[in-house]
C-alpha cells in the first residue's frame, strides 16, 4: 500500500527583503499598486508542494510516490529524490518546455510576495491516477497543480474510493467555487491556512459546519498559533514545535502535511498526528529552502519527546520501519 502525492514539482527561486511589505502599501490606493523590492538574496532551491512533501515522508520512513509532470531540466532533480527514498516512476518529463518555477521574497517578519510560472505543470493534466486502480493505496494528496489536473484527480479517487486529502491552497483564486466544493466533496481531509479558508469560504459559499458534511476532517493551520483539526466528533487543537531557529519559511506547509499524513496513515489519535505536522514543518523552518533538511524517524521520535513530552504512541512507527 502507497502514499500517492500529486501536485507541482518546481524550482524555487528565494529572495530576501531586508524590510517589512507592509510599509510599502498606501492603504488608500490599494486599487493601483506599483512596488519594486530591492531584495538582499536570491538562491535556486529543489522545491514545489508535491515534491517537498514527499521528501519529508521519505525522512519520516515512507516510500512515497510522486505523479507530477516536470520538463527537460528534470534530470538531477530526480536524482536527489529518488537518493532520500522518493519513487519518481510515475513523474513524467515533456522535452518541450522547463519545470515550473516558484518566485518568492521573504519580509524579515516572514511575509510573503510571490508568482508561479507552470512550465510542465499544464501538462499535468494528461496523467492519471486511474493506473492504480488495481492497487489498494494508503492515501493520495492531492496538492495545488494544474486547476484541471486538480478537479481529475478529485474526481478519480472519489470514483476509486480511494482516501485522500484535498489541498487547494495557492490554487484557489484559480479554480472556481463548483470546482472547489466539488473537489472537496467525499474527501478524508481539507486543509488549508486561516486565510485560504476564509477565501474558500467565500468562493464556494459554504460554512463551517458545511465543510464537516462534505469532508471528514479540516484542518487549519494558524502559522506561529499552531493548528485545529476538525471532525464532527471532535475539535483539536495542536501546538507548534518550538523552532531552534527560524531561516526561511518557504515550504513549512508542507512539511506540516507530511508530517500529519505520516500519523494518519499509522492510525494514531488526532493529537499525535497534528504534533508530528508541527514538528516537520519547524524542521523545515530551520532549514534555508524546502528540502534541505535532513533527520531519520529514530532522531524526529527522540525530539518528539523532548518537545511534546510523550513518545509512546511513536514506538509503532519506529517499530514500522
Amino acid at each position: 500500500m502507497r502514499i500517492v502525492v500529486t501536485g507541482s514539482i518546481a524550482f524555487d527561486y528565494l529572495m530576501s527583503f531586508p524590510g517589512k511589505f507592509s510599509d510599502y502599501f498606501l492603504p488608500d490606493r490599494l486599487d493601483r499598486i506599483s512596488v519594486s523590492f530591492l531584495v538582499d538574496s536570491l538562491k535556486k532551491q529543489r522545491g514545489g508542494n508535491a515534491a517537498n512533501i514527499a521528501y519529508s515522508l521519505a525522512l519520516l520512513g515512507e516510500r512515497p510516490l510522486i505523479v507530477a509532470s516536470v520538463g527537460k531540466d528534470f534530470g538531477p532533480y530526480r536524482d536527489a529524490l529518488e537518493k532520500v527514498g522518493v519513487d519518481t516512476s510515475f513523474v513524467r518529463e515533456f522535452q518541450e518546455e522547463y519545470t515550473a518555477s516558484f518566485f518568492v521574497s521573504t519580509d524579515q517578519t516572514g511575509n510573503q510576495i510571490a508568482s508561479f510560472y507552470s512550465g510542465t505543470m499544464r501538462f499535468a493534466e494528461k496523467l492519471s491516477l486511474k493506473i492504480f486502480e488495481k492497487e489498494k493505496l494508503k492515501l493520495v494528496i492531492i496538492s495545488p497543480n494544474d486547476p484541471r489536473a486538480m478537479m481529475k484527480y478529485a474526481r478519480e479517487c472519489q470514483e476509486m474510493n480511494v482516501p485522500f486529502i484535498y489541498d487547494p491552497s495557492q490554487q484557489i483564486p484559480r479554480l472556481s467555487g463548483e470546482a472547489l466544493r466539488e473537489g472537496v466533496r467525499g474527501s478524508k481531509m481539507v486543509i488549508l491556512n486561516d486565510y485560504e479558508l476564509e477565501m474558500f469560504k467565500k468562493k464556494t459559499g459554504l460554512a463551517d459546519e458545511d465543510m464537516l458534511e462534505i469532508s471528514e476532517t479540516v484542518v487549519v493551520t494558524m502559522g506561529e498559533n499552531g493548528s485545529v483539526i476538525r471532525t464532527k466528533e471532535e475539535t483539536t487543537e495542536i501546538p507548534i514545535a518550538r523552532p531552534e531557529c527560524v531561516i526561511d519559511p518557504t515550504g513549512v506547509g508542507d512539511g506540516y502535511r507530511a508530517g500529519l499524513m505520516r500519523g494518519m496513515v499509522h492510525g494514531l489519535p488526532w493529537e499525535v498526528a497534528g504534533r508530528m505536522g508541527s514538528l516537520a514543518a519547524t524542521y523545515v523552518l530551520e532549514t534555508d529552502g524546502p528540502q534541505n533538511h535532513s533527520y531519520d524517524l529514530k532522531e524526529f521520535a527522540e525530539r518528539y519527546c523532548r518537545v511534546f513530552g510523550e513518545l509512546k504512541e511513536l514506538r509503532r512507527l519506529l517499530s514500522d520501519r
